[in-house]
């Protein structure tokens, strides 16, 4: 089901937004207040992952008032982050798409200055910027390596923190290593924002609806580089990403699919390892998962049985 609304276009805006929500419309509002604001934008898609009617009729009503066109897409299932953003990029009429999350603030218009850059690098199919937690600290993930199975063996097996993983890149993130002094060239950035170039999505395709939440933004950042597109972290621009609100609800079933991308992402980049090393992967996310689920199922029994009087959980597209 489609609510569209159409407008004058405006030829010197080039950037589609593309939001997909799941009970989040409260910090959807607030973000559209956010992208009205950036000269660049020229069209939002908002893809609703059978939310609520409420949430519907709330989107219905921005439509209609916000200068920029909306257009909302609601699924009557919950269909999983990467497969509600290819039917965003599936409605591109723009040169590049924004793909950003529910529950980030853009506080300052970023786009032009990205645009800038997409312009003076047309090899480079995808930029993000600087994540920040709400307290001003680096988000970890919005820099960081490609997983692969040594890295992969240090994260699930804590390795690089007993010092074991000395002189090599301890992990995937770079999030808290000194930040470079202008646009540079890294492996992944973080799915919390995207622009990227619909020359590239054309070539590369859209993320892997396979995965249902979690590790599509790191797949779509391996077949971007293996299709020869660059991906450019730019150090002075910022966003702010309220992570870690949007999975209070169901905890264990974040878990369960951030193991599941994880296991799916090996199987698809290294399947042809040595039977070893596959060994040695699947137990190291076997354990990691059953660890963090032995730690999380006590409180998460804990916060049902002791709801928060006045608490409201709002869960995003990509912990839905």
């Amino acid at each position: 089901m489609r609510e569209r609304v159409t407008r004058m276009h405006d030829d010197s805006r080039s950037v589609t937004a593309i939001v997909v929500n799941y009970r989040s419309e409260d910090h959807v509002l607030m973000l559209l207040e956010d992208l009205d604001r950036d000269p660049a934008i020229a069209r939002i898609i908002i893809v609703d992952n059978a939310s609520t009617e409420a949430s519907a009729r709330q989107f219905r009503r921005a439509a209609a008032t916000r200068t920029i066109p909306i257009e909302v897409i609601e699924n009557r299932e919950n269909r999983g982050f990467a497969q509600a953003i290819n039917q965003g990029l599936v409605e591109l009429a723009t040169d590049f798409a924004l793909i950003v999350n529910p529950d980030c603030r853009i506080p300052q218009p970023i786009l032009p200055h990205l645009l800038d850059i997409m312009g003076q690098e047309p090899r480079v199919g995808m930029l993000g910027c600087r994540v920040l937690n709400p307290d001003g600290s680096e988000q970890r993930g919005d820099r960081r390596y490609l997983p692969d199975p040594r890295r992969s063996l240090y994260r699930v097996m804590g390795l690089g923190a007993l010092g074991l993983a000395a002189g090599t890149p301890k992990g995937f993130d770079l999030a808290g290593a000194p930040l470079p002094t202008g646009p540079t060239p890294v492996e992944a950035i973080s799915g919390a924002l995207m622009l990227v170039r619909e020359s590239a999505v054309r070539e590369v395709g859209g993320l892997d609806a396979g995965y249902f939440l979690h590790c599509e933004d790191l797949d779509w950042c391996r077949r971007f580089q293996d299709s020869g597109w660059q991906i450019r972290f730019v150090p002075e621009l910022s966003i702010i990403h309220a992570k870690g609100h949007s999975s209070a609800g169901r905890p264990l079933f974040v878990l369960w699919h951030k193991h599941r991308g994880m296991w799916r992402y090996y199987r698809k980049f290294h399947g042809g390892d040595p039977a070893f090393l596959k060994l040695g992967v699947a137990t190291g996310i076997a354990l990691r998962f059953g660890l963090l689920f032995l730690i999380e199922s006590p409180r998460t029994l804990f916060r049902r049985g002791h709801p928060r009087r006045g608490s409201r959980i709002n869960t995003d597209s990509r912990d839905a």
